[in-house]
């Protein structure tokens, strides 16, 4: 991509890095990155590379010299495991390093694609790149995820996932001992001003409500049940920080390193454990589980002996 182009009325007076980020629709690192390697520039604006703080002023041209790269073939990820699989959809146990779909700067697997190339038939319905897919999961979650294979399954399925039908059911080792045994958080979630990539709680934000049971107690932490009544991003990550009981393994929203290190986790312990909805055609109720995955188990394992050594000293 080369060209010049007048700065957009709309971004005057926003930082070069973040006024590309919007033009382009990518990240803001990336848009960082173009600019950083100089292929993106204000015109006439110095000598030299162009700061990525620098603000945009009225009629200023920016120029586009983008090096074309040719794409990588998507890895696939061939050992994700399919729990259930008909005519209509199919589950997949979704592993931690792997996104629901392909986006701007991911370059790992995908479960869309890792179906596709695997031979299994999705439907067309949806966005492109997004096609049967209905609901997602975080790459640094694991658990299960519903893709639909067909033209009725997508219908239906995303009315019962928008009107709140499906019953998720997570598990989470969240930081410090909760007060109480159950209790609902109904927080508003929206997109971070300082940081695009980040949610947190803001009254301009989309309802967010999220129900949690104890499994158990570690004194440093807590295992939980997790059910949620809507489904933004980042929801129970943001809203267990919110009240200060950030999830183990996200520094993110703000986890403590030194617990992760301990536990050996490089990924917040979060798991998409059941599935729960009316199948879309036979309309029988259908109930999905996983298991447990081996890295969150050391941790679990982890917090439960150092529970225990702290009880007999």
């Amino acid at each position: 991509m080369q060209g010049i182009v007048p700065a957009p009325d709309a971004l005057v007076g926003k930082r070069l890095d973040v006024a590309i980020s919007k033009m382009m629709g990518i990240s803001r690192s990336a848009a960082s990155n173009l600019i950083d390697t100089d292929q993106v520039r204000i015109v006439g604006r110095s000598s030299g590379k162009t700061d990525k703080a620098a603000k945009l002023n009225h009629f200023d041209m920016i120029e586009f010299d983008l090096v074309e790269h040719e794409e990588a073939p998507e890895p696939i990820d061939n050992d994700m495991a399919i729990v259930y699989e008909d005519e209509d959809i199919v589950v997949v146990d979704k592993p931690v390093g792997v996104a629901a779909h392909a986006s701007v700067g991911w370059t790992g697997p995908t479960v869309l694609g890792s179906l596709l190339a695997r031979g299994v038939h999705i439907t067309d319905y949806g966005a492109t790149g997004r096609q049967g897919i209905v609901s997602r999961l975080d790459v640094g979650t694991s658990g299960l995820m519903l893709v639909c294979k067909s033209e009725l399954a997508y219908k239906e399925m995303r009315r019962q996932f928008s009107e709140h039908e499906v019953v998720k059911t997570y598990h989470a080792v969240v930081q410090g001992n909760l007060e109480q045994d159950r209790a609902t958080i109904e927080a508003p979630i929206g997109r971070d001003k300082v940081s695009d990539f980040r949610f947190t709680v803001t009254p301009a934000g989309k309802e967010a409500i999220t129900h949690w049971d104890v499994l158990e107690r570690f004194g440093e932490a807590t295992y939980v049940k997790v059910n949620l009544e809507t489904g933004r991003t980042h929801q129970i990550r943001v809203h267990f920080s919110s009240i200060g009981h950030p999830l183990i393994g996200d520094p993110m929203y703000g986890a403590n390193p030194k617990l992760s290190e301990i536990t050996g986790l490089d990924r917040q312990w979060l798991h998409a454990m059941k599935l729960e909805f009316k199948h879309p055609r036979t309309k029988v109720w259908t109930v999905v589980e996983s298991n447990t995955p081996r890295d969150l188990r050391h941790a679990l394992e982890t917090l439960e002996n150092r529970h225990a050594a702290r009880l007999n000293a």
